[in-house]
């Protein structure tokens, strides 16, 4: 008998490629069962194989449980801690305490017996080995065959009855599979489920082009070459932003290859994408230069605090750069990060001038200067009177023409407008009286209306956009009487 039962795990432990200690256990779960139904389930059982010879032992178990613990169900499974004492006075409740019995007859129950348990064991192990197994392989791509297409989603036979799946939303544009075709997929995620575990894989995602590229590029593989940012339109256009770590290796070419060869695989992976690859630069603006190609780039406005570029075209040019359905400046933005706003020179130049009147007005009006004065401190970049208040002296005693006297003049004279400024909006808002719609707020009191005009709060809307934190810091109440009146002035946004 304990022959057969080593023959028996040797033969479905090689078939199924799992370890032999999980048919073991199916086997004494087998067996195990066959023995409680044959004593009418009344009784719990453990069966022990030994991994050598193939024998079994059979026990009777009884779980020691509380003295006051009421037993409704198996009332044959339990032994009261009183009882189980008597057999092993260092037992606990939570142990068990077990008796040899007679073992079933292993050619009894038959293989057909103990089928389902080992199926079940062996189909849970072979779960979890391939999800360990693709676990490891996260952010690789594989390659499938098509098993079949349901309701757009693409089912992949990965071999070794490993199934993956490329969802709808995940697949290039107008590209269409059909059964038996070979597919790569980016993976993504190994998620384990009791029907099977679900390898969710992506052609669509950045990454899947990036590794597409370290694929075809080897330089990018011995880190020769680094991918420092992707953008894609899937299935039309994507651009790749790349850097070389070698003065002597041109990264850009490496990276179309001889004669576009190594940029042509991956294009044609990808359904007809197209790609440009970007020279990636650590001067944000000439990075956002270089990925506005093919259109060039004529002038450039950075504005650090709103994270904001103003570019010029040529005026010809202007349609390119835009890109069919705004396609060139979306990607461009989205690979450098910043947020581009693209226009022809003429465009640029008109804008130019309406800033720099309005900056020479103010600066004229401001600091009782001629315009010939505030010209010169517009076009050394001093756009606001703050500026002029507080920058350095030393910066603009590097503007020609300027000493020490005219810049403490400049400076006092922008203070001196920034305070009366300050004093006349204080004084406005001292004056201002609340709107109706915020007096009349249920929970409002004539007092607090009153507060929130003098700091600016002068409607229910402005009240709306209030957090809890700002409103207690213009009136004294309670945190959630203040949460509540905020709900309040919020009400009609979520009126129909």
């Amino acid at each position: 008998m304990g022959k057969e039962i080593l023959a028996v795990v040797e033969i479905m432990a090689n078939e199924k490629g799992v370890d032999q200690e999980i048919i073991f256990d199916a086997i004494e779960t087998a067996l195990a069962t066959a023995t409680r139904k044959s004593e009418g389930d009344e009784i719990n059982v453990r069966v022990s194989i030994d991994r050598d010879t193939g024998e079994y032992e059979t026990f009777r178990c009884w779980e020691v449980i509380d003295d006051a613990t009421a037993i409704e169900d198996n009332v044959g499974w339990y032994i009261r801690e009183m009882d189980a004492v008597d057999e092993d006075p260092n037992i606990e409740i939570g142990g068990f305490i077990e008796e040899p019995m007679e073992s079933i007859d292993f050619g009894r129950i038959g293989a057909q017996a103990a089928k389902q348990v080992i199926v079940q064991k062996i189909r849970e192990a072979e779960r979890k080995k391939v999800v360990e197994e693709y676990s490891k392989r996260v952010g690789e791509i594989l390659t499938g065959q098509v098993k079949r297409v349901d309701r757009g989603d693409v089912i992949l036979d990965l071999g070794d009855n490993v199934e993956a799946i490329i969802p709808r939303n995940q697949l290039v544009a107008r590209e269409n599979f059909r059964m038996g075709d070979r597919v790569r997929g980016y993976l993504q995620t190994v998620e384990f489920r009791p029907r099977g575990p679900l390898l969710n894989m992506s052609r669509s995602c950045n990454e899947m082009l990036m590794e597409l590229f370290k694929i075809e590029v080897p330089e990018i593989g011995d880190d020769l070459i680094d991918v420092m940012s992707v953008a894609r339109d899937v299935g039309f256009r994507a651009k790749v932003a790349v850097r070389g770590n070698d003065p002597r290796l041109d990264p850009i070419g490496a990276c179309v290859g001889m004669r576009g060869s190594r940029v042509q695989s991956v294009t044609n992976e990808l359904n007809g994408e197209r790609i440009d690859i970007i020279q990636w630069d650590v001067n944000d603006a000439q990075f956002v230069i270089n990925a506005m190609a093919p259109a060039e780039v004529t002038s450039i406005m950075v504005d650090e605090d709103k994270h904001t570029m103003d570019l010029a075209v040529e005026d010809e040019q202007l349609s390119q750069a835009i890109g069919k359905n705004g396609q060139n400046i979306r990607l461009a933005s989205e690979l450098t990060g910043w947020e581009l706003n693209v226009m022809s020179q003429t465009d640029m130049a008109e804008k130019h001038d309406v800033e720099s009147r309005a900056q020479i007005d103010l600066f004229v009006e401001a600091l009782d200067i001629d315009e010939e004065m505030a010209e010169v401190l517009a076009e050394e970049g001093f756009s606001t009177l703050e500026e002029v208040a507080y920058v350095p002296a030393a910066e603009m005693l590097e503007v020609d023409g300027f000493d020490e006297d005219i810049v403490a003049e400049l400076k006092q004279r922008a203070k001196d407008a920034l305070l009366t400024h300050a004093i006349a909006e204080e004084e406005k808002l001292a004056l201002a009286e609340p709107a109706e719609d915020l007096v009349s707020l249920e929970g409002m009191t004539p007092d607090m209306a009153k507060k929130l005009a003098g700091n600016g709060i002068i409607t229910q809307e402005d009240l709306a956009e209030l957090s809890t934190d700002e409103l207690l810091e213009f009136v004294e109440m309670d945190e959630a009487a203040a949460g509540e009146l905020i709900l309040k002035a919020r009400a009609p946004w979520f009126e129909e």
